[in-house]
C-alpha cells in the first residue's frame, strides 16, 4: 500500500528537480511547503517522508543544482591550458549558464547566499562551505599560475581570488536583475583586463 499523500509513480529525482527550480526561482524563504508539494506533485506527508524537512530538501536541491548546472564553468577553469584562459572561461561560462532561456536566471547558490538571515543554520553552513570550496579551487589555480610564472611572483593571490570570485558572483546577481548574456560577457572580458601581466 502506498504511503498516504504519495501518488502512484512518485519519482523522487523528478520531484527533487522541481523543488530545485522553485528554490532557484523564488529563494528559500519565499518557497512554501504548499508551493513545493504543488510543483513536485506530491502531498506534504510524502515530502517529509522522502526528504525529512524543507531545509533538508533545500540542501539536496542545492547539491543537485551544483552537480548539474555548476560544473561546466568550473571545469573550464581546470581544463584551460593556462590560468588566464581558465579564469576567462570561468567568467564567460558563468555569463552563459546564468542566462540560459531554458532555466531560471542567476546562480541558485549565490542568490540564496545573498540572504543568509532567512536560511536555516544548516543551510547557511552548507552554502558557505560550497562557496569556500569554489574559492579554494580558484585560489589553488592562481597559486599554480604564480609558481609557473604565468603571473608575477609578487601577485597577491588572495586579493586576485577575491576579485574574480566577486566578479563571478556578481554576474549571477546581474543575470537575475535582467542583464543579457551579451552584457555579462562584456563585463567578463572587462574584468580580464585586470589580469596581472607576467
Amino acid at each position: 500500500m502506498s504511503e498516504k499523500g504519495r501518488p502512484r509513480g512518485f519519482d523522487r529525482t523528478e520531484a527533487l528537480h522541481q523543488a530545485m527550480r522553485l528554490f532557484w526561482t523564488q529563494g528559500y524563504e519565499a518557497t512554501s511547503i504548499s508551493a513545493l508539494t504543488a510543483a513536485m506533485g506530491i502531498g506534504a506527508p510524502s515530502l517529509y517522508a522522502a526528504f525529512g524537512s524543507k531545509a533538508a530538501l533545500f540542501r539536496e536541491a542545492v547539491a543537485l543544482y551544483q552537480s548539474e548546472c555548476g560544473i561546466p564553468a568550473w571545469a573550464a577553469l581546470a581544463d584551460a591550458p593556462d590560468a588566464r584562459e581558465g579564469v576567462a572561461a570561468l567568467l564567460l561560462g558563468t555569463a552563459e549558464s546564468n542566462t540560459r532561456p531554458d532555466r531560471p536566471t542567476g546562480c541558485m547558490v549565490v542568490l540564496n547566499t545573498a540572504f543568509p538571515g532567512v536560511l536555516p543554520p544548516e543551510a547557511v553552513t552548507d552554502l558557505s562551505a560550497r562557496q569556500a570550496e569554489a574559492e579554494a579551487v580558484l585560489a589553488t589555480r592562481l597559486e599554480r599560475a604564480r609558481a609557473e610564472g604565468d603571473i608575477p611572483s609578487d601577485t597577491d593571490v588572495v586579493a586576485l581570488t577575491v576579485f574574480y570570485m566577486t566578479v563571478q558572483q556578481g554576474l549571477a546577481l546581474r543575470a537575475r536583475a535582467g542583464a543579457t548574456t551579451q552584457d555579462l560577457r562584456a563585463a567578463a572580458r572587462t574584468a580580464m583586463a585586470a589580469w596581472p601581466s607576467a
